[in-house]
């Protein structure tokens, strides 16, 4: 067989360079073992996963091995095959890097023909595809090898269909399937959570190298790339939430549910001196509502964006408490403090949640309020989480004095899944809607700071523009005879 590191050094050029590519130690010793072959021909390893900390150059890696099997071992109309995450349907990267080494090679471009979801070799006919996460789509391929991008996001029946579709086919000598990832979330991450668990249960043949029957795993914690300084390293520490910094960086198993903020940084935006801001009809203020009628509590929270010190400030807030003998009066309560808030200051918005707050936003738009569904899908909770988040770890919140809400912050918890992650409880009988109605609010305020600062006029040149008049006018020839 061909030695596919010495193909990779030797055939393949990095497009960001032009430069042939140069592997690293690790990489070699996994592609040695990666392609020994049994007594009869065959792979020993079909199943084969290379997981190692973000930016460790996994997506070229593993585009140089899908080039490797395609082209140079495959044989006669060898199938090659990039499957997306399920999240992430669009970008199939492992597919557009494998595209540009091709492009960048000589020795392959000539013989290629590269489109946006294929790549085709002329002299054997072998094929490299692009397919979505669909497991219909993979029905009745017969792939060579088959390329599974960031596992860890793959949690859902479907996406374990389609794993079991593209399994290496007996009827093909040279075949596998690899993986290229860095660690999920247990518990939820079952299918490489399961895969992991059976390789660091075999045998460690060389450093981070496991293998157990037909599967050989690389699954490493330490940094391989030249760029991979620890001064990224503690770049990354300062920008990324703990679980994931812990995951991404360090390629580490992580619960789905962690601590939302370290008390601390949020101590470090309270004012001692700051109060409750009871009415300003010249500050333009954001509204959030996060509303329950018989169990949670309804929490509104009033924020603005503070230009001299460019900051979200926390103006108002306030919580109602309903039980299921005395549910929430919305009419005498909700929407009068609403109706409140915009007779005290310039409301530009109030989010809240359709699901329960439909009727009243209807009778506050007949008012004029400028009242604007949020609903709480993963989409927008991520966003306002997110937001709340680095306003609090920057310090770009101003926040007076709150016991209640203080609690409220040390009770809330960060639940994060493949599709983006929000603010939750740790218990059911903890109250955090007043944290949910501030994200809601301080994204408002936020967008504030995209805004040109309003333009303030003094009084004097208001009445020196009253007075104006333009050269060549009637008026100003009048006055200056020009007739």
């Amino acid at each position: 067989m061909i030695d596919p590191a010495e193909f990779c050094e030797t055939v393949l050029i990095d497009p960001e360079t032009q430069r042939l590519f140069r592997l690293t130690p690790a990489e070699k010793l996994f592609l040695w073992h990666a392609f020994e072959q049994t007594s009869d021909g065959r792979l020993k390893y079909p199943e084969l996963i290379f997981s190692g900390p973000k930016k460790s150059g996994k997506t070229a890696f593993a585009a140089m091995i899908l080039i490797f099997v395609v082209r140079a071992i495959g044989g006669r109309y060898a199938e090659g095959y990039c499957v997306a995450n399920s999240h992430d349907q669009a970008s199939l990267r492992v597919f557009q890097a494998a595209a540009r080494i091709v492009e960048a090679s000589p020795m392959l471009a000539a013989d290629a023909k590269v489109t946006g979801t294929a790549i085709t070799f002329n002299s054997t006919g072998g094929v490299i595809s692009a397919i979505p996460s669909d497991y219909s789509t993979a029905a009745g391929a017969n792939p060579s090898i088959s390329v599974f991008d960031e596992l860890w996001g793959y949690t859902s029946e479907r996406d374990h269909r389609l794993w079991d579709e593209m399994v290496p086919p007996p009827t093909r000598e040279l075949a596998c399937r690899l993986t290229v990832t860095y660690a999920g979330f247990e518990g939820e991450s079952e299918l490489l959570e399961g895969l992991y668990k059976r390789g660091i249960a075999g045998q460690q043949v060389a450093p981070d190298l496991y293998v157990n029957g037909g599967l050989l795993m690389y699954w490493s914690h330490q940094f391989s790339a030249p760029w991979q300084t620890e001064q990224w390293r503690e770049q990354m520490r300062e920008q990324l939430r703990h679980n994931a910094y812990l995951r991404l960086i360090e390629n580490q198993w992580v619960s789905t549910e962690s601590d939302f903020l370290p008390i601390e940084w949020w101590d470090a935006c309270v004012d001692p001196a700051a109060r409750l801001n009871l009415g300003d009809r010249q500050l333009s203020v954001w509204v959030g509502v996060d509303a329950s009628v018989k169990r949670d509590s309804t929490a509104i929270v009033c924020c603005s964006y503070d230009r001299s010190v460019k900051k979200v400030r926390l103006i108002f807030h306030r919580v109602f408490q309903p039980s299921s003998e005395e549910p929430l009066d919305f009419e005498n309560t909700i929407e009068a403090t609403i109706e409140g808030l915009q007779r005290a200051f310039q409301v530009r918005e109030c989010r809240f949640d359709p699901y329960q707050m439909q009727a009243s936003a209807q009778r506050l738009l007949a008012q004029g309020i400028p009242m604007v569904e949020f609903p709480q899908t993963t989409g927008n909770l991520t966003e306002a989480s997110s937001n709340l988040y680095e306003l609090v770890k920057f310090n770009n919140l101003v926040l007076y004095p709150d016991a209640a809400m203080r609690l409220a912050v040390q009770r809330s918890v960060a639940i994060e899944s493949p599709r983006g992650w929000r603010i939750a409880k740790e218990k059911a009988s903890h109250k955090i809607d007043v944290m949910v109605a501030l994200a809601q609010a301080a994204l408002g305020a936020v967008s504030e700071a995209s805004e040109p600062a309003p333009l303030n006029i003094s009084d004097d040149l208001l009445r020196r523009m009253a007075t104006f008049v333009a050269p060549g006018s009637p008026e100003w020839n009048r006055r200056h005879g020009m007739y």
